[in-house]
């Protein structure tokens, strides 16, 4: 295990291109791991609607980062008092999704510290049933990234304010608000101590389980590199906010998987547009299925057609083909204002 040390940067949109180029292009014989610390940001999962998730007015008035990244799941909030940490190794079909493996070992520093982790529910690390870690995975077929985070002292009132937080969320968890739900390590602590402090002690423990561990430093070609990543991706409107398409049905539902919610424009029968929003996580780009589906005939027969030598699973989890269908197809069309 090789770590990264990411030179003390806070701006999310440099960390997560240091994240994407380090799991691109480094050497992959070794496995390595990120830590970051952003400052206020909203970090948005590569799935999702950003303008649908995020208190806009709120993050123009307080000149939040909006930020998405390569992976699935919902948005969060980043500010100084979250750590983040990242995992990059081969893909292993054993791997993909397996949150616990990744888990298990900041779990067993958290414990050491006195704090009741536990991971619970698809990807989210709990103590006394209050979230305090979230975590997601991406693979690009030959490595993969897991990424999470570590409230060790953030602004919670933030999250709320910050964050659009569906009802169909609330109502699927039976909690009445996000807050209510999420709690900070130091609240389990006895005595305060500082995130950077806190970063050592996660590495220190992280250290102690893996025999052979360094450190490497990004050479001046290597930052150019991502610095160059930042401004063609990370910076953009395009890839943070994109263009919300033309729709005239939405369909959107929550399964064990996560949200999927879909936006279809039809047009004398025919798909024009078909765009996937969630917090899904799934191992293949869903432009794949949109585009598999454009210029398709809006018909239950036809698109079940289409969509038989697709294998589901890859785009979403462990969710049965006939409830996509069901959901591409259904009768609670809603004429987009």
């Amino acid at each position: 295990m090789i770590f990264i040390d990411n030179e003390g940067i806070n701006d999310p949109t440099i960390n997560l291109a240091l994240e994407e180029y380090a799991l691109r292009n480094f050497n992959p014989e070794n496995d390595y791991l990120l830590f970051y610390i952003n400052e206020p940001s909203i970090i948005i999962g590569r799935n999702q609607n950003t303008l649908e998730e995020i208190n806009f007015d709120y993050v123009e008035e307080n000149d939040l980062h909006v930020v998405r990244r390569v992976s699935g799941g919902g948005a969060v909030y980043h500010d100084f008092g979250n750590l983040n940490f990242s995992f990059i190794t081969n893909h292993d079909v054993k791997s993909l999704n397996n949150f616990a493996k990744f888990t298990e070992p900041v779990i067993k520093i958290l414990r050491k510290m006195g704090i009741p982790a536990e991971l619970k529910g698809r990807n989210d690390v709990l103590a006394n049933d209050k979230k305090i870690s979230g975590n997601a995975q991406f693979s690009t077929g030959k490595r993969m990234l897991h990424h999470g985070t570590l409230l060790l002292d953030s602004d919670l009132e933030e999250v709320v304010k910050a964050l659009n937080v569906k009802m169909t969320k609330i109502q699927s968890k039976g909690h009445k608000s996000s807050r209510s739900r999420v709690a900070n390590i130091s609240e389990f602590l006895s005595e305060k101590i500082e995130i950077e402090e806190f970063r050592a002690l996660i590495l220190k423990g992280l250290y102690n389980e893996s025999e052979d561990f360094e450190t490497y430093h990004l050479s001046a070609e290597e930052w150019k590199a991502v610095y160059a990543l930042k401004d063609e991706k990370y910076g953009t409107w395009e890839w943070n906010y994109g263009k919300s398409p033309k729709f005239n049905i939405q369909r959107s539902k929550r399964f064990p998987v996560g949200e999927i919610d879909l936006r279809i424009f039809v047009e004398k029968g025919e798909i024009i547009n078909f765009k996937i929003y969630g917090d899904f996580f799934g191992k293949e780009p869903v432009t794949q299925l949109e585009n598999l589906l454009l210029g398709a005939r809006y018909d239950r027969q036809e698109i079940n057609k289409l969509l038989e030598p697709v294998i589901i699973e890859d785009y979403f989890g462990d969710l049965p083909k006939a409830d996509f269908l069901e959901l591409v197809y259904g009768n609670d069309e809603i004429e987009a204002s």
